[in-house]
């Protein structure tokens, strides 16, 4: 399986700048912010997100570097995404993501809460900085994004009634919308036409969807070392993604368990088994694989290049990390 490494390698400088910067970006002022930010940021994080509107970036601008305006907008990616994930582990009362303990866990819930509203109102004084109103509009949205997706979210927590279209849109809100309107941006501030830069927020909003289902069949397929986190935590804690809801047809007893919320003894490891017994995990996968590939075709008319390949081969570095 090819590493998201080397596929980065067009921008592996980019976002080695990037990651400098976001540590002085947050951490000047503040040491128990600079202190949190020095954690978050220092962590492995595969920066897909950031990577992408860097790769979105140097596709679109072939004849001449990039801005400081396309880096910033970068930066600014990612300071929404790891302020959305700040207060995601405060809501769910994580203690670790990707082998790293939370902030909360490290610090306290309230810096949790202020280490991600300052996240938040750092990246918006910076995005409003950027003098592109468009830009701004299609950022300030996805932060609206994030807030709805976790409301349906919690709303939705142990309804076995959820249906497919239901959390494909709270996949959007809470996962494909930043890459999609970050992406569109990134074509934006090159200048790219109204029909690229469509083209870019599709790639972004099926990529993202894609992403986003993987994650959701590796919280029964993989390890808790490989996940970051505990092995069926979404699932325990009441989310119901794409392989239950797709379980749920064939495996009726399913939603008993669901709507009793795991209380008895042997309950979520029975859930988990009978998803994996299902075709859920199966149908799943296609959902995700459909998506990806509605993800490569909404970039088959930009002009070659080594970042317009990356952008391909990301898609199917998304679906390779389920074999």
């Amino acid at each position: 399986m090819t590493s998201v490494t080397s596929l980065l390698a067009p921008v592996d400088a980019d976002l080695h700048l990037l990651t400098e910067n976001l540590k002085k970006l947050v951490g000047a002022r503040h040491p128990i912010l600079g202190a949190a930010a020095e954690h978050l940021f220092g962590a492995e994080g595969k920066r897909i997100r950031p990577a992408i509107v860097l790769l979105v970036s140097r596709a679109t601008m072939l004849e001449e570097d990039i801005t400081s305006r396309h880096r910033r907008l970068a930066e600014i990616t990612e300071m929404i995404h790891t302020a959305s994930l700040v207060h995601d582990d405060v809501v769910d009362e994580s203690e670790v993501r990707r082998n790293v303990s939370t902030v909360n866990d490290v610090f306290d819930n309230r810096v949790a809460v202020l280490a991600g509203d300052f996240l938040f109102a750092q990246a918006s004084w910076y995005l409003a900085n950027l003098d592109h109103l468009a830009v701004v509009k299609l950022l300030s949205e996805v932060i609206r994004d994030f807030a709805e997706g976790e409301i349906q979210q919690q709303l939705n927590q142990f309804d076995g009634s959820l249906s497919i279209e239901a959390y494909i849109e709270k996949s959007y809100y809470k996962t494909a919308s930043l890459i999609a309107n970050s992406g569109k941006a990134a074509g934006l501030l090159s200048g790219v036409s109204a029909e690229i830069a469509e083209n870019l927020y599709n790639y972004g909003h099926s990529f993202g969807l894609a992403f986003q289902i993987v994650d959701d069949i590796l919280d029964f397929t993989a390890t808790s070392e490989v996940l970051g986190k505990p092995a069926g935590s979404d699932l325990a804690s009441g989310n119901l993604t794409a392989p239950v809801l797709y379980a749920l047809e064939q495996k009726p007893y399913l939603e008993t368990l669901i709507e009793r919320e795991f209380t008895e003894q042997g309950d979520i490891e029975q859930a988990i088994a009978l998803v994996k017994e299902s075709q859920g995990i199966e149908r799943s996968r296609e959902l995700a694989a459909q998506h990806a590939q509605i993800a490569v075709q909404n970039i088959e008319n930009l002009k070659p290049s080594t970042s317009r390949q990356a952008l391909i081969e990301l898609a199917d570095y998304v679906l390779s990390r389920l074999y």
